[in-house]
Order: structure tokens, then C-alpha cells, then sequence
């Protein structure tokens, strides 16, 4: 029973950490300026996850961990916008403004599915945990 708590909980953590990556692409949707005080679209992250080895278990299962928070390399959407304080004011892009190329839908069904899973992983631990009460009642 231990093993399905210590997967479900590796799973909320992961979880977890892919809903900050989303809600930082959705908190950033307009920022246009990176923290060098550059005119730079923000580029949105993503989460990559791997089988976590370390807590593998002789019976073949095991945890997820997060690999690696990654920066999507996408160009930015620009908008032409002369007259914006931030617009490009020298070059080929001159008088547009660089945004963040994040595709809010996609975001939000990503913020639906991590959500679900995190939910799943919370039922997993609610089952298990019911079962070992169960088997107290039972021996005591």
C-alpha cells in the first residue's frame, strides 16, 4: 500500500509543477519585456516528466519526477503598434511590438488535464488509504 501512496504523491508533485509552468504562460500572456528590462517576449514553459528510477519498486512500478522545466523556443507574435512605448524602434521590425507567442486555449485544456490528474492521483491516495483502514477494522 505504501507503493501506490509514495506513486500518487510523486504524481501530485509533478502535477503540481505543471500547473505553475501553466500559470506562469497564462500570467504572461502580454508581458513583453523580460527581466533585464528588455523589450523580449516572454517564452512559455513547459514541463517534462520521466519515470523516477529512484523509486522504482521490484514490481516494476514506479513514481514520475519532473525532468526539467523547459522554455518552449517559439517566435514571437508581432503586433504593429508605432506608437506603443516597448515598439522596436530601429530594423526590419520596427514599430511592432514582440508578444508572447501563447496559445491561451491550449493552456487552459493543459491546466484542465493536469487538474484531472492531480485529482486522480488525490483518489488513488483517498482509495488506498480507505483500504488500509478497512484492514485494520478487520485484523483488530
Amino acid at each position: 500500500m505504501l507503493n501506490a501512496l509514495d506513486i500518487s504523491t510523486s504524481g501530485l508533485v509533478a502535477q503540481r509543477q505543471r500547473l505553475n509552468a501553466i500559470t506562469s504562460n497564462i500570467a504572461n500572456l502580454s508581458t513583453v519585456v523580460n527581466e533585464d528590462g528588455e523589450v523580449k517576449a516572454y517564452q512559455p514553459k513547459y514541463v517534462v516528466f520521466q519515470t523516477d528510477e529512484d523509486a522504482a519498486y521490484p514490481t516494476g512500478s514506479a513514481g514520475v519526477k519532473v525532468a526539467s522545466v523547459e522554455q518552449e523556443a517559439v517566435d514571437p507574435l508581432y503586433k504593429y503598434q508605432p506608437n506603443h512605448p516597448l515598439a522596436i524602434q530601429e530594423g526590419r521590425w520596427a514599430g511592432y511590438v514582440p508578444y508572447p507567442n501563447i496559445n491561451l486555449q491550449r493552456e487552459m485544456v493543459d491546466a484542465l488535464e493536469a487538474t484531472r490528474a492531480y485529482e486522480a492521483n488525490i483518489g488513488v491516495i483517498e482509495a488506498t488509504n480507505a483500504m488500509g483502514e478497512q484492514t485494520l477494522r478487520i485484523l483488530v
